[in-house]
């Protein structure tokens, strides 16, 4: 099987335009998550690691950047996720594939390379993800047919807001989550998603206390840190509830059932 990696990401954010390019610890923040995906035990090669992002040249210098530190681009629709994925699939050959989101350079590694080993293990499944992780850790695994199945029966094409509810919740593909047990790895309050100049704030915390030169430095180093500075965890906490109710606000997805009827996801 070929395995790789695809990451959603274009620099016209409505809320901190141009974030995936704003510097943690002296690289871009794209370079932050992509160096961590890349560290997965299942990519072989860093060009595997797939930046799927549009066709607008507001997005050709995160095309620039992304290459220029030695992993792929593939760009399609401006709001389509779910078509850029599929080509990005389709492009590269990937039979399975790790998905991380561009806001999350704090994805973390550990369950990128758990996700993927069940998902592997059991071929009756079509994705698996992970409950537990603090807000922006949790990535997910799916296969090829998984995109497949998502692509014959999504319906909205403007979907750059939860799109993943077409995999969990649709019915369309066959989803197993992961429970986090490890306490280490848990953290009830911590909100590490890249969306708003506070949260920005947090990364930039975080990357200077613990950034080494060795390799990114893992989810247990992460939850010990802000452990220890709640301070830091408090930055952030009051664009949560904004975040929560803009995504409920634009999630409105519909897809073609079973039943051939076009349905609404349920949040």
């Amino acid at each position: 099987m070929k395995i790789g990696a695809i990451i959603p990401v274009r620099l016209s954010s409505e809320r901190l335009p141009g974030k995936a390019l704003m510097e943690l610890a002296g690289r871009p923040s794209i370079v932050r998550l992509l160096e961590r995906v890349a560290a997965c035990r299942f990519i072989e090669d860093p060009r595997d690691v797939v930046v799927c992002t549009t066709g607008e040249p507001g997005d050709d210098p995160l095309v620039a950047v992304v290459e220029d530190a030695g992993y792929s681009v593939y760009r399609g629709e401006t709001d389509d996720i779910i078509a850029r994925f599929a080509g990005a699939v389709a492009h590269f050959g990937f039979d399975a594939v790790i998905q991380a989101d561009g806001d999350d350079p704090l994805s973390a590694t550990e369950y990128m390379d758990a996700a993927m080993a069940r998902l592997l293990e059991d071929p009756s499944l079509d994705i698996v993800t992970v409950d537990g992780l603090p807000l922006g850790c949790a990535t997910k695994a799916f296969t090829r047919t998984a995109m497949d199945k998502v692509t014959a029966g999504y319906a909205t094409r403007e979907n750059d807001t939860g799109f993943i509810y077409f995999f969990t919740k649709t019915g369309l593909c066959r989803h197993e989550a992961l429970s986090v047990e490890n306490p280490t790895h848990r953290h009830e309050t911590a909100r590490l998603t890249l969306d708003y100049e506070d949260d920005l704030t947090v990364f930039r915390s975080i990357f200077d206390a613990l950034h080494r030169a060795d390799g990114p430095f893992g989810l247990a180093e992460v939850v010990a840190f802000l452990n220890d500075r709640p301070d830091i965890v408090a930055i952030n906490r009051h664009v949560e509830a904004e975040y929560a109710r803009r995504t409920v606000e634009k999630a409105k997805l519909d897809y073609i059932g079973a039943d051939g009827a076009r349905q609404s996801i349920k949040l």
